[in-house]
């Protein structure tokens, strides 16, 4: 791996080589901690959300269903790496149920950083979703280091929401009647102390962010692989009235992947 943007600070980072974990660390801390530029203040309580998506070079976010055929192993490192570094990973239901979410791990390469910050030993898993259709038999709910939350709105269905509670997930409301407002996402997280936030989609929960006007970050890992075939982008939601722009913040390369990283200009 080497750093293609902004120039890098030392002959390292120039070196096509291996990062260890404390670079990576070092290259996405979260605004507000060491390295990571200064603190986010723009929205309540200094909340943050980052996002972290992979895509081949024809816009596929996914290939027969699945992001894993278009990743690599410097792309798994760098996702170990954001979720690592978050309170929490906010994900959608459906992508739940398609990629086979397990609890978020301990690992002790980050603990020190973690205790540090004062964040607990592994990111909370929240699931955005308005039916509660999921597994509540899974280690997600059954054996998650940190309880596993659950956002959905003010209706949702009482008797799955009863099921949710009892495999020991926290229901969180965010939104009125069943929908989950994805402004409120943020706020409800960080009035529990959760400002680190990283969403891995999908792409219409992304959709959802960006059209809200909540996502302040895209870290777009790009696959030098053409999938074809009808898979969605990495984002897809409702259109915005007028385009956000994102500043271009660094570009990192390995085996012909792009790590680029994104924040609201």
């Amino acid at each position: 791996m080497r750093r293609l943007f902004p120039s890098p600070l030392t002959p390292a980072e120039s070196e096509d080589r291996t990062w260890d974990l404390e670079e990576l660390a070092d290259a996405y801390a979260y605004p507000g901690t060491p390295g990571g530029g200064p603190a986010a203040e723009e929205r309540p309580g200094g909340v943050w959300l980052r996002a972290n998506m992979v895509s081949s070079l024809d816009g596929a976010a996914h290939h027969e269903g699945r992001s894993q055929p278009l990743s690599s192993d410097a792309d798994m490192r760098i996702f170990g790496t954001l979720r690592a570094l978050a309170d929490a990973v906010v994900v959608g239901a459906e992508t739940v149920r398609l990629e086979g979410y397990r609890p978020a791990r301990a690992r002790e390469a980050f603990a020190a950083r973690r205790a540090a910050l004062g964040q607990g030993p592994a990111p909370a898993i929240a699931i955005v979703s308005a039916g509660l259709d999921l597994d509540f038999s899974l280690p997600l709910f059954t054996g998650p280091l940190v309880p596993t939350l659950v956002l959905t709105g003010a209706d949702a269905p009482a008797d799955r929401v009863d099921a949710a509670r009892a495999a020991g997930a926290e229901v969180i409301v965010a939104g009125e009647g069943r929908r989950v407002d994805p402004r409120r996402v943020p706020e409800v997280l960080a009035e529990r102390g959760l400002t680190r936030l990283l969403t891995e989609g999908g792409p219409r929960l992304l959709g959802e962010f960006a059209a809200a006007g909540v996502l302040d970050e895209l870290c777009l890992s790009l696959a030098p692989l053409v999938a074809s075939g009808t898979s969605p982008r990495i984002v897809s939601g409702p259109p915005v009235a007028v385009p956000e722009r994102f500043a271009l913040a660094s570009i990192l390369e390995e085996a012909g992947f792009l790590f680029t990283r994104y924040r609201r200009a």
